[in-house]
């Protein structure tokens, strides 16, 4: 693993640390749930950018992850807590009839 790769990883870590705190659908799935997103995208992105040439010392690649890794995991998990409202309502729905 590169050394460059564990900021990441801190990076991580305060975003699951205030990730309860900036999404106001944070009951609905576990605390575990948007840092795994960030990190997820994050490594993924990583992974591409590192692919294709883009060094550990260039600016866009820092500026991009830390910058998508937050936006990703607000995004998947506000589309995840509607999931799960919508498929709570259906069950209530057909509890219901």
């Amino acid at each position: 693993m590169d050394v460059s790769f564990a900021v990441i990883l801190l990076y991580t870590l305060v975003l699951g640390l205030v990730a309860p705190y900036i999404s106001a659908h944070s009951e609905k799935y576990g605390a575990l749930v948007p840092p795994t997103i960030a990190l997820t995208t994050g490594s993924i992105i990583w992974s591409v950018l590192i692919w294709l040439g883009v060094g550990t010392q260039d600016g866009w690649l820092w500026l991009i992850i830390m910058l998508a890794m937050p936006l990703v995991m607000v995004f998947a998990s506000a589309r995840l807590a509607s999931a799960r409202d919508k498929a709570y309502e259906a069950k209530l729905a057909a509890a219901k009839a």
